[in-house]
């Protein structure tokens, strides 16, 4: 397929138009492969997820999935994974638990371009050591889309997995949704039996909660970002936002406030909820969140999640905050 996308190419809008893709994408990709092997790094998000399940109905065990628990994920989300593709759809699956590996890396690390390179440095040494164990695999998949190709130019390497050393060799990429914007790669993965949890999951960055464990990161303060998180999303889909609200999520900054539990002075942390909705990423509205849904989720985290007392909302717009706080 060409890097531009054509004019002529209608928008993926529908069940039907979804299966004619897919069809396409199938032959494609087993007219470029072969017999051969295929990597791909499966995070878990959407654009690899569907990159996966669509090879998996190409080309089956050909297909070598690697995916890397760094523990900086959410809460269920790694056995989601393994759930979905090893036990539903019977994946060629690498599981590689690295959670110790990563946070020794980070452990005293504050400032957020370093944990960010650290982060992401990392990923890339473990799948390559995992590379280098294998044998035949000539290509290496991605889940480009289209907007990667629109920010970065017509070639777009290694979008998923940046930066592998010159010595791993790959006969070429395969790069099946480069053409499909967000909301297109979203249909697609309906179309192809993926769980509304995965493939309608909110923007996620990729040095995931260690972005909203801000400063340097602690294991303790890293499980309060992710039982928060998760009582958050669920208290959203309780009371309908799920899906109505662009992205949402908890921060658990490095710093203490007095409080009170159990009749006892207590010293904890601040949990911080971030809930916006924005077209493009660029602007950004805070959500109306209804004072009932906050007093159960406030209620919860204060006293599920341990080492934190006290909620916060952030009202900030985009500009002047951010949306991610890190």
């Amino acid at each position: 397929m060409a890097d531009v996308r054509p004019e002529s190419m209608e928008r993926i809008t529908t069940e039907a138009l979804a299966k004619t893709f897919i069809e396409e994408q199938v032959a494609a990709v087993r007219e470029q492969v072969g017999n051969k092997k295929v990597l791909l790094a499966l995070s878990g998000g959407v654009d690899s997820s569907v990159v996966a399940a669509l090879l998996i109905k190409a080309i089956g065990k050909q297909l070598v999935c690697v995916h890397v628990n760094h523990g900086l994920l959410r809460k269920g989300e790694p056995e989601q994974v393994i759930e979905v593709f090893k036990n539903q759809m019977d994946a060629n699956l690498i599981y590689i638990d690295a959670t110790d590996r990563f946070l020794d890396k980070l452990a005293g690390v504050a400032e957020p371009e370093k944990k960010r390179k650290i982060i992401g440095e990392e990923f890339i040494r473990v799948f390559e050591e995992e590379a280098r164990k294998l044998e035949d695999v000539d290509f290496l998949a991605q889940g480009t889309i289209y907007p990667d190709i629109l920010e970065s130019g017509p070639v777009k390497a290694h979008h998923n997995v940046g930066g592998l050393p010159e010595d791993i060799h790959f006969e070429g990429l395969v790069e099946p949704i480069k053409l499909l914007f967000k909301d297109e790669v979203r249909v697609i993965g309906r179309a192809l039996g993926l769980p509304s949890e995965m493939v309608d999951r909110q923007p996620f960055p990729g040095p995931g909660l260690g972005v909203r464990c801000t400063g340097a990161i602690t294991r303790d303060r890293l499980e309060a970002v992710r039982e928060s998180d998760a009582i958050l999303r669920e208290e959203f889909k309780n009371a309908g936002l799920e899906g109505k609200v662009w992205q949402y999520f908890t921060v658990v900054p490095d710093y203490k406030s007095v409080g009170v539990k159990n009749n006892l002075r207590s010293f904890e942390w601040p949990c911080i909820i971030r809930a916006v909705n924005t077209v493009d990423a660029m602007t950004a509205t805070v959500e109306e969140v209804p004072y009932a849904v906050f007093d159960k989720i406030v209620s919860r985290i204060t006293a599920e999640v341990p080492g934190i007392n006290r909620v916060l909302y952030d009202l900030t717009p985009k500009p002047t905050g951010t949306i991610e706080w890190e």
